[in-house]
């Protein structure tokens, strides 16, 4: 089975009639890093708990694992990991406790100490969960969402709550274990998060799927930007008509599909009209510009 994810027109209603989910159809593969990602209300939560089991889609199919994971959760739970948005632990409990509770109801649960040195925790193993910090509790989240060593992880935001040191080391654990074969679904709101992990990446607004691919192929959609700021008594006017410059005084922002070319086009003009171009800066679309350009866009059609 190469196609262990699969959503087909799904379709989510809530009461009163409200359709948080339009009509979705994506796939991931076994050993797939997929980021879901989407504004507050887009609908991401509501997919995820339906890929989990949690809630039966209004329309459509879901499978996981080759199995209905409502209908049929039986056969998928044991075999998939969950990392909610927020956990709730017995306060006065250690860490160690928690995990063997845990682990209890766990099938093939790997040991307590193995899963909390995974995520960085096995140094606070005699810690009461209520002395944790709220970044700890997340990398306990994640310890009880890998006890059971998963084929499919999903990872509802991941890094909330972390510094940047453990950001960086949850990054480290899901790319070694996309290595060794685990199929993971995460959603973020960190959009460098889903730039360095996602193999693919689907940008969900208003309840459907506005973009999906690659990040590369993503932020292909949008245009590259060169900015720089023209000397005294140089206008904007001067500059080739082909590099649809738009200036605010002497501030000068060129969007384009074609980076290099009109780049070395006014590399050129510049040379030859012996204008020095202050602050030149030119960039590919970042996947975090594109976010927000689909959002606002999105946005206005509404």
């Amino acid at each position: 089975m190469t196609q262990v994810i699969e959503a087909e027109d799904v379709r989510r209603s809530y009461a009163g009639g409200f359709e948080a989910v339009t009509g979705i159809t994506f796939s991931v593969s076994r050993g797939e890093v997929f980021a879901l990602l989407g504004t507050n209300g887009a609908g991401k939560t509501s997919t995820v708990e339906l890929l989990e089991g949690l809630a039966r889609p209004s329309g459509g199919t879901v499978r996981v694992l080759g199995h209905d994971p409502y209908t049929e959760r039986a056969a998928v739970r044991p075999r998939i990991g969950v990392m909610l948005q927020e956990g709730g632990f017995p306060a006065d409990l250690t860490v160690a406790e928690t995990v063997r509770m845990w682990a209890g109801c766990t099938s093939g649960a790997r040991p307590a100490g193995e899963a909390l040195e995974m995520v960085g925790l096995g140094g606070r193993a005699r810690v009461r969960v209520k002395q944790l910090s709220g970044g700890e509790k997340r990398r306990l989240d994640l310890a009880l969402a890998l006890l059971g060593d998963p084929e499919v992880l999903f990872l509802d935001e991941p890094s909330t709550g972390l510094d940047a040191e453990g950001r960086r080391d949850t990054w480290a654990l899901v790319r070694r274990l996309r290595e060794a074969g685990t199929t993971v679904l995460l959603t973020t709101h960190y959009l460098e998060e889903a730039e360095a992990l996602a193999d693919r990446l689907a940008i969900m607004h208003g309840g459907r799927i506005v973009t999906a691919g690659t990040p590369a192929e993503v932020t292909a959609t949008r245009p590259s930007r060169i900015r720089f700021v023209l000397p005294e008594g140089i206008p904007a006017a001067r500059l080739p008509l082909s590099l649809r410059a738009a200036a605010t005084g002497r501030h000068v922002e060129i969007r384009t599909h074609t980076l290099q070319e009109s780049l070395a086009d006014l590399l050129l003009w510049a040379r030859e009209a012996g204008v020095r171009l202050e602050g030149l800066d030119a960039r590919s679309a970042s996947l975090e510009e594109a976010f927000l350009d689909i959002a606002r866009n999105e946005t206005v059609g509404v």
